[in-house]
C-alpha cells in the first residue's frame, strides 16, 4: 500500500487523452463485499484513449467458499477452476502496482471499489482510495442532463452498448466486461467531448 500511495495521481486538470487508465471488473459471489469474494479479475488498459488489447489481463481468485448454483450458472466458472486461482494475497499486490499512478475505470464501480477497499483493509489494514470514472454514472448524469427520462436497467452496460449501436459480448466474464466497459467509455467520450479535448475532472466521480 505505501507503494501504491507513493505514486501520485494524475492531475485533475490534464487532459483525458493524456492519463492512464485502467478498465477493470470483478466477477464475484454476490454484492455484499462484506461477506462475498472476488472469484475472478479482469483489467485492460486506454492508453491516448485507445483500448490496448494487449493489456488484457485476466485471474481466477481461489476461494475457500462453496460457490453457491446461482454464481456457478451465471459466470460459467466452477470450484475446481477455482482451485486452481491464485491467492487474494498474490494478486492484489501485483493489481495494486497496476493501478498505481493510473485512474480506475468500472461500471457501477461502488461494487469494485467496496470489494478493493475490503481487500486493502483485511490484508493492509488501509483503506483503498484513488480517482474513479464510472460509465453507469456518465450515462446517467447525461440522461439527466438532457431531461430524458430512463429506467435503471437502461443504465446497464450491455443496454448502454446496445442504444449506441455498439456490438454485443458475453457478459459475467471479468476481462470481456472490461473490455466492453473500456469500449462504452470511448463512446461516451465521444460524446462527451467531440473534439476529445476534455479535461480528466470532467469524468470523475
Amino acid at each position: 500500500m505505501k507503494n501504491f500511495y507513493d505514486s501520485p495521481f494524475p492531475d485533475k486538470n490534464n487532459l483525458l487523452s493524456n492519463v492512464e487508465i485502467v478498465s477493470i471488473d470483478f466477477e464475484t459471489t454476490g454484492l455484499d463485499f462484506k461477506k462475498d469474494h472476488v472469484i475472478s479479475i479482469g483489467t485492460v488498459d486506454i492508453i491516448d484513449l485507445g483500448v490496448q488489447l494487449q493489456s488484457s489481463y485476466h485471474q481466477l481468485i481461489s476461494s475457500d467458499m462453496k460457490l453457491p448454483e446461482t454464481s456457478v450458472v451465471i459466470h460459467q466458472i466452477t470450484d475446481n477452476a477455482l482451485a486452481e486461482g491464485e491467492t487474494i494475497e498474490t494478486v492484489l499486490p501485483e493489481l495494486l502496482n497496476h493501478l498505481s499512478g493510473k485512474v480506475l475505470l468500472a461500471h457501477n464501480a461502488k461494487v469494485e471499489m467496496g470489494f478493493l477497499n475490503k481487500m486493502c483493509l483485511d490484508l493492509y489494514n488501509t483503506k483503498f482510495i484513488m480517482p474513479v470514472i464510472d460509465t453507469q454514472f456518465l450515462a446517467k448524469r447525461s440522461f439527466e442532463r438532457k431531461n430524458i427520462g430512463f429506467k435503471s436497467a437502461e443504465l446497464r452496460l450491455f443496454n448502454l452498448r446496445e442504444s449506441l449501436n455498439m456490438p454485443a459480448f458475453k457478459a459475467h466474464n471479468a476481462l470481456m466486461d472490461a473490455v466492453a466497459t473500456a469500449e462504452l467509455f470511448l463512446a461516451l467520450v465521444c460524446q462527451i467531448s467531440p473534439k476529445c479535448n476534455a479535461r480528466l475532472k470532467e469524468f470523475l466521480m
